[in-house]
């Protein structure tokens, strides 16, 4: 479903855990090269354009307009900085085009949806208030939550609610929405599931899991980060720094398998009589993940589901 409605809504946007990111950079004078795979409301970006060199360079992107619009803005005194319209999944790509080998500095991750686009009504990510569903990050892309809602097929619905959402009774709400299709609206989709299921006590609405699964499958979004955290993980140069922001489970748990797997001693097959994979590609700069401080929390309650995982190139 096509939404042609603009956006109106200011801008708001809060930068999670933004010192704790860009300090583990290391990038204060640094003459590197610096990548953010996701510049949102350009909090992360302007604190690293802030503290590295005028002969460094940072490269930022999104695929939001709204975002893109607003750090241009923001950050238009800083001549070293480069933004991307594009997909973080394309960054080989992208890099190559700008005649770059290799990340020299470091590339971090901010993962998910921003404040801006979640509290944003008319994108459809919320069901606060009634709205064409749509949730896509880039709105030049066609496909929306509103296909995913009314052209999957049954098992298809049934397997992202329980796979992205971890959505105990997926069952029930896929065969709701087949039966009760055209479903049009954010509304008429969060009033259908808590129809659907039982009435439990529960500090979250009964449509937030399936409203992250959804979102999830619109944007390819788990499938996009760790596709390219392994490009990253090879274009990345001896000594640069990989950092991770996340904010649920699946994010983590992706994050720290693949931190886990690059730095361990071998990643080959374990039938392999050989080892053919060259060793560890990582080295593991905290092995628990960073969370938001108390004085953060206090301000931005949010924060409170962030972690951070940070890793080092050694080869």
């Amino acid at each position: 479903m096509e939404n042609k409605q603009k956006n109106t809504a200011e801008f708001i946007h809060y930068t999670v855990m933004k010192n704790e990111v860009v300090d583990s950079l290391n990038c204060y004078n640094s003459d590197k090269i610096f990548v953010d795979c996701t510049l949102g409301g350009g909090g992360h970006s302007e604190e690293i354009l802030k503290r590295i060199s005028p002969s460094g360079r940072l490269i930022s992107f999104d695929v939001d307009d709204d975002a893109i619009k607003h750090a241009t803005k923001r950050l238009q005194d800083y001549k070293n900085l480069t933004i991307i319209k594009g997909s973080y999944a394309d960054i080989d790509i992208h890099l190559k085009k700008l005649g770059i080998e290799k990340i020299t500095g470091g590339v971090i991750f901010d993962l998910g949806a921003s404040y801006h686009q979640l509290t944003c009504l008319e994108r459809g990510f919320s069901f606060m208030k009634d709205a064409p569903l749509d949730m896509r990050f880039n709105q030049d892309q066609e496909f929306s939550a509103w296909d995913v809602v009314n052209k999957y097929k049954e098992a298809q619905l049934v397997d992202i609610f329980s796979n992205y959402g971890e959505e105990r009774f997926s069952k029930r709400i896929a065969k709701a929405i087949i039966e009760n299709r055209p479903i049009d609206t954010t509304l008429e989709l969060a009033d259908l599931i808590k129809r659907s299921t039982p009435n439990i006590k529960s500090k979250i609405h009964p449509a937030t899991r399936v409203f992250q699964a959804i979102r999830i499958e619109v944007n390819h979004e788990l499938l996009n980060f760790e596709n390219t955290l392994k490009k990253v993980i090879e274009l990345t140069d001896v000594g640069a720094i990989i950092s991770l922001l996340s904010f649920h489970s699946l994010e983590d748990r992706l994050a720290k398998r693949t931190l886990k797997l690059y730095s361990s001693q071998c990643r080959c097959d374990k039938a392999a009589p050989i080892c053919t994979c060259g060793g560890r590609l990582l080295e593991l700069v905290n092995k628990k993940p960073i969370m938001a401080t108390e004085e953060e929390l206090k301000i931005n309650p949010p924060s409170r589901s962030a972690k951070l995982r940070i890793a080092r190139k050694i080869k």
